[in-house]
């Protein structure tokens, strides 16, 4: 047994990336955020598709098409393979726990 919120620090240097599930096609993954965002270049261009939820914290995604996502405490969103996007803002107050589920057609 196991528990998504074990073992959170308060601050956070960088993110954090824990993989809870590994299949052939699904990967489960645990991600932890306080205050960082991806680098100004570049986008995650994905082969997989990710079903993504924020666990606590927020979360702001921008995609390649320049819409933005605000998620919260509850809010989940699909990103189909090979949508562009990027982390532009987490919460800099506490730490965002994402839960990402990656999988294949």
């Amino acid at each position: 047994m196991a528990n998504l919120f074990a073992q959170i620090p308060d601050s956070l240097q960088q993110e954090v990336f824990n993989d809870l599930v590994c299949a052939r096609h699904v990967r489960i993954e645990r991600i932890l955020s306080h205050g960082q965002s991806s680098p100004e270049t570049g986008w995650y261009d994905q082969d997989e598709h990710e079903w993504v939820l924020v666990l606590s914290g927020f979360g702001v995604l921008e995609f390649e098409d320049g819409r933005e996502v605000r998620l919260e405490a509850g809010d989940y969103l699909n990103i189909p393979a090979h949508c562009k996007h990027k982390v532009q803002q987490t919460s800099p107050d506490e730490v965002t726990v994402w839960l990402a589920v990656f999988y294949r057609d």
